[in-house]
């Protein structure tokens, strides 16, 4: 099955760790939208080249239906980075994820390496945004290649480099959060927002993808399976929306053929803007709806 980028559910992207094959057996049972095998934060120095191979096998092997799948490198300065890099090219993932992003050169280093080893041309870059700098030069890495597909926020790590406080309103974070979502929509690429950290807090963990969605993100980043749940049902259209997609476009549709550009719908002006959101409305539904019934 073939998403077009408005369509590709997103609403729960869950970080494994490369380093536990169990784990990564496991998820191809899990109801997430993205996978991303980690090899960065979540493995210890001395089972780097152990999770490589363990992602490698796992890939080899299939069985992840159609789940988005990503490969979370080590940083470039990093001792593993390189080799990560080499490694991933021929693994058969959808996308690379380039930790500490913070301008467009690491983005064309990154390329480089990728290149002089022929990985596949199809093969997306994603970058975390987790460091002050990231922010500035939010633009900058979002345009920086043609194959950059999303920008990962890692409110963690920022939120550290910013001596900033963890609040449920994220105030602190706002600022970071729309410069991101500014550069990723002019980019037209994907965002997604970064992790929430206290598994105990399931209310707050549910504001804060509320808050994530109404901000504009395509979807969470998870650290555990027990919240994918609760980002697929936020992050997903509802009922309601998209009863009313459908019945803009075709009464939109209705419209355009005696002459009209502008209805009212139930006393709502409706414009072409609001049936271009109806119809992704309906193209998501349509895909996670695919997508269930092609895993149950």
């Amino acid at each position: 099955m073939t998403f077009s980028l408005a369509a590709r559910p997103r609403r729960s992207v869950l970080y494994m760790p490369g380093s536990n094959p169990r784990a990564l057996e496991k998820a191809r049972c899990l109801a997430a939208d993205a996978l991303i095998m980690d090899l960065e934060d979540a493995v210890a120095p001395d089972a780097k080249e152990a999770a490589r191979h363990n992602i490698a096998a796992a890939l080899s092997e299939g069985g992840y239906g159609e789940r988005e799948l990503i490969i979370r490198t080590n940083s470039l300065n990093s001792p593993w980075g390189e080799d990560d890099l080499k490694a991933v090219a021929g693994m058969g993932a959808d996308a690379v994820l380039l930790p500490k992003v913070e301008g467009r050169s690491m983005v064309l280093e990154a390329m480089a390496i990728l290149d002089h080893v022929g990985e596949p041309t199809d093969l997306s870059i994603w970058c975390m945004m987790e460091t002050p700098l990231a922010m500035l030069h939010a633009e900058e890495i979002a345009f920086a290649h043609k194959r950059v597909g999303c920008l990962v926020m890692g409110t963690s790590d920022l939120a550290k480099d910013l001596h900033s406080t963890h609040t449920l309103s994220r105030t602190p974070l706002m600022t970071s959060l729309e410069l991101c979502i500014l550069a990723a929509r002019a980019a037209g690429i994907g965002i997604l927002d970064g992790v929430h950290l206290d598994l105990s807090d399931d209310d707050g963990f549910r504001v804060s993808c509320i808050q994530g969605l109404e901000l504009g993100m395509d979807g969470k980043t998870l650290i555990h399976p027990k919240t994918i749940a609760t980002a697929n049902e936020v992050f997903a259209p509802t009922a309601d929306e998209i009863a009313w997609s459908q019945r803009i476009i075709k009464e939109h549709a209705a419209a355009e053929v005696e002459g009209k550009g502008v209805l009212l719908v139930d006393g709502k002006l409706v414009e072409n803007l609001h049936v271009e959101s109806a119809h992704r409305v309906v193209a998501m539904a349509n895909t996670i709806a695919a997508m269930e019934r092609s895993t149950s």
